[in-house]
């Protein structure tokens, strides 16, 4: 019999603290979202919620001190690497879920090859835009105009193993777009297995294009159990919040709740408490400030996107009950004050409330995102996955080595 306990595990999405030791291999050596975001702003930032909890001990955050000795912090404060090859929300997800990938997801920044893309236009009976690595909203605006004359659908990566395709709703409406999204996805196996293909809805005049709120991700389903998974076969209810069930592919999933935007996640999490008895995990992403701010540099917008969840934690705090546990941590880095618009490698701030977690403990750097799947697991009354260790009292298994 399993006991009722719950588990929130929110992923602020590309809220990185700090640049991994392999950053450099990535182009990424001096990336610092939380840390650099700071220092824009004379006053640093605001976030007395996340301070109270620990987050001025996961780095050197202006405006947000470490709380020590009395009052101390009100949870368990720490930082994950991650082992996957990778900074992508796919792999980081996955690896907050168990499940470590060895070899990287393909990426592309010369465009896709002739071999992916005829068979596509084939199967869709369109001619294609773009073919290249590119700013969403900058190869949208250099491209619609001609979109809209020849129809033709615009394609394009970036730094992460996606397959974007973008067309105004005027030109294809987005079931079309999902369809064609499908064919894609379909097509794209090893050694061509892109993490997700994306659908990019826009609308507007040529001049004054804005991208929709339809967007969707088709990722790769996981090759082996998840946490979800887990969870499912013992009993243990399953909600998705916001792209969760993209990046799962819908699998083990009980429930899925697609949001747009922060404000939405936040409330679906909140509610999702409300209405689960237990025992049950509830897997959230919160991914305006990746979307919206780090792909697009944008620091003041960033800013007021962490400043806006500080100020929501009293309500997702408000349906806590005693036994649970809340898990804030992040995916991967955006810093929005490198050139860069593309994810960071970065560590992973890690904050765990809860009775079952002792306020103020220094849960130091974890070695694997791992460690958090394993923590709800425990927390659950999981048997241990099969990585990562648990920071309730550092049950589960070791981390394999990287080759």
């Amino acid at each position: 019999m399993l006991p009722p306990h719950r588990v929130a595990l929110i992923v602020l999405d590309g809220v990185g603290c700090g640049a991994l030791p392999d950053a450099a291999d990535y182009g990424d050596a001096e990336s610092d979202t939380l840390g650099h975001l700071a220092e824009q702003f004379p006053e640093g930032l605001r976030l007395p919620r996340l301070e109270a909890l620990g987050l001025g001990h996961v780095g050197r955050i202006r405006g947000v001190a470490p709380r020590r000795g009395d009052p101390r912090a009100r949870a368990a404060f720490g930082r994950c690497a991650e082992v996957s090859r990778g900074k992508d929300s796919t792999s980081g997800h996955w690896e907050i879920a168990g499940l470590i990938l060895e070899q990287p997801f393909p990426v592309y920044p010369g465009g896709f090859p002739d071999e992916i893309l005829r068979p596509f236009r084939e199967r869709i009976g369109r001619d294609l835009l773009g073919n290249r690595a590119a700013s969403g909203t900058a190869i949208i605006d250099e491209l619609g105009e001609e979109h809209l004359r020849t129809g033709r659908p615009i394609v394009y990566t970036s730094a992460d193993s996606v397959f974007q395709i973008a067309a105004h709703e005027a030109v294809c409406s987005t079931e079309e777009l999902y369809r064609i999204c499908r064919i894609a996805r379909e097509l794209l196996r090893p050694p061509h297995h892109v993490a997700r293909v994306i659908a990019r809805p826009f609308t507007g005049p040529p001049g004054a294009f804005r991208r929709t709120a339809a967007r969707r991700d088709f990722s790769l389903p996981p090759p082996a159990p998840t946490l979800l998974d887990h969870c499912q076969r013992a009993g243990v209810r399953t909600v998705g919040v916001g792209k969760i069930g993209d990046l799962f592919a819908g699998r083990g999933l009980d429930v899925s709740i697609p949001t747009h935007g922060n404000a939405e996640g936040v409330e679906a999490t909140r509610r999702a408490l409300e209405r689960e008895p237990g025992p049950a995990l509830i897997f959230v992403n919160l991914v305006d400030f990746d979307t919206l701010y780090g792909h697009r540099n944008d620091c003041e917008g960033f800013r007021r996107a962490l400043e806006s969840f500080d100020a929501a934690l009293p309500a997702i705090e408000a349906v806590l009950r005693p036994d649970d546990l809340l898990i804030l941590t992040a995916d991967h880095g955006n810093d929005p004050t490198t050139p860069s618009t593309d994810h960071s490698r970065e560590y992973a701030p890690l904050l765990v409330l809860g009775r079952a977690a002792e306020p103020g403990r220094d849960l130091g750097t974890r070695p694997t995102l791992a460690d958090v799947g394993q923590t709800a697991a425990h927390h659950l009354g999981l048997k241990p996955l099969c990585c990562g260790r648990s920071v309730l009292n550092q049950t589960g298994v070791d981390t394999p080595p990287r080759s």
